[in-house]
């Protein structure tokens, strides 16, 4: 059967991020996550649906796709197809094409799982490697010690909505961007795959709100996924990072998430050595392949 690309409206989205979900395990690579496409959510649910792309044969999902900005596509496939050759070269040909509507002309970037073929064909159409990123794991089979989260002095508790602007104020000085409005969490709050997912906020012992993440889980006994997390500017150094970590992960046990899994770009050392501190496992690094202007 013939690979056939897809752009899934509103009401498909629900079939590529259930893919996701059941291609989530411990024993794959690290990947696309459903909380990734949770997570952009917060741009509203059209927004969500456009940015992401499907590739399927005979009516069954292998290959899902989020741009995740105009130039970069995060990618990951059906784990019985990462060696696919009809698929990998469909891919490579709708990626290489801008008139196939998935990346525009000029540099783009494309992530894509480790020893997927995908991976190789890209290379060999001449794109190079971008930077490298730090993939780290916790292992959740046994329960996350508290001690961490009680020495450092912090209470963390889950945001509802009357924690919206605290928690959307701490990720605006964290990230240094002005977009996570309160508007925008509850646009990612509505979102389905927000029911299999917390916000938690860190205060300090006065009260004072100094970290903040959103955890995803994929499902009981898949791995979970923390994405953002971040600790106010003028709050680091006191092991507050290393405290809601360590909640984090704790969440994601209690919603029955095998494993906890957090990306970074390998060259925010501080962030990395965060999360080695929480019992994160540093996996070796990856690399988007990218193509020039």
């Amino acid at each position: 059967m013939t690979i056939m690309r897809g752009d899934p409206g509103i009401d498909d989205l629900n079939r590529a991020t259930g893919a996701l979900r059941e291609w989530q395990s411990d024993a794959a690579p690290v990947q696309l996550h459903p909380g990734d496409i949770g997570w952009f959510r917060r741009f509203g649910a059209s927004a969500a649906a456009a940015a992401v792309r499907t590739w399927s044969r005979d009516g069954r999902v292998l290959a899902v796709g989020l741009l995740d900005g105009a130039r970069l596509l995060r990618l990951t496939t059906a784990p019985d197809a990462r060696q696919d050759e009809e698929l990998a070269r469909r891919l490579v040909a709708d990626l290489s094409a801008p008139d196939q509507g998935v990346l525009p002309d000029g540099a783009v970037s494309v992530e894509a799982p480790d020893g997927a073929l995908v991976q190789d064909l890209l290379g060999e159409a001449g794109w190079g490697l971008d930077d490298p990123f730090a993939p780290l794991v916790r292992d959740l089979t046994d329960p996350v010690d508290p001690a961490p989260v009680e020495d450092s002095g912090v209470r963390v508790e889950v945001v509802g909505p009357e924690q919206v602007s605290e928690r959307t104020a701490v990720h605006r000085a964290a990230f240094g961007g002005p977009t996570f409005v309160d508007e925008r969490w509850h646009d990612m709050a509505a979102g389905p795959l927000y029911a299999d997912a917390r916000c938690l906020l860190a205060r300090d012992a006065a009260g004072t709100a100094v970290g903040a993440t959103t955890v995803w889980s994929a499902g009981p006994g898949r791995p979970g996924l923390i994405e953002p997390l971040g600790v106010h500017p003028d709050q680091r150094g006191h092991g507050y990072g290393r405290a809601i970590t360590v909640a984090a992960a704790a969440t994601l046990r209690e919603l029955g998430s095998s494993s906890a899994v957090v990306i970074t770009e390998s060259a925010r050392t501080p962030a990395v050595a965060t999360y080695r501190s929480a019992g994160f496992e540093q996996l070796p690094d990856w690399y988007d392949r990218r193509r020039g202007a």
